[in-house]
């Protein structure tokens, strides 16, 4: 989760959200994104989708079955969607997201049981700090 926040900076160091992202299998690093929508012009670019882009074509699958993504902010619906869809197995994130979550918050995508996927879901992992972070940067926008 360290690594993810410091991805989230690295966002908000050229005016996106920060959100960071990264995605493992055991011990190893297979893909790390940020939040990019801004800077790419590309709606689905959150950091979520950027971990799960890079991974695939590293993999050479759409699927990451025994994956654990790391991410700095609870998913929205679109990003809870990429998971469940690559067959992501765990999720753990920091935030919550009491206005448009995903995992539990609002929705609970992770869980639904009309979908065909499960995501195991911990939430609250350095949650003051990723929360403290988004806070700062949208007071500042304001």
């Amino acid at each position: 989760m360290r690594r993810a926040l410091g991805l989230a900076r690295r966002a908000q160091a050229v005016g996106e959200v920060p959100v960071g992202a990264v995605l493992v299998r055991g011990d190893a690093l297979l893909a790390e994104g940020w939040n990019r929508p801004i800077g790419v012009c590309d709606p689905t670019a959150h950091a979520e989708i950027v971990s799960l882009r890079a991974a695939a074509l590293a993999m050479g699958n759409y699927r990451l079955p025994d994956t654990t993504l790391y991410v700095t902010l609870e998913p929205c619906p679109m990003c809870m969607g990429a998971l469940v869809h690559a067959r992501v197995r765990r999720l753990v994130y920091a935030a919550p997201d009491p206005r448009s979550g995903a995992a539990g918050s609002v929705l609970d995508l992770a869980a639904h049981p009309s979908l065909n996927h499960r995501v195991e879901v911990r939430g609250g992992v350095l949650a003051e700090e990723a929360g403290e972070l988004l806070r700062a940067f949208f007071r500042r926008r304001r």
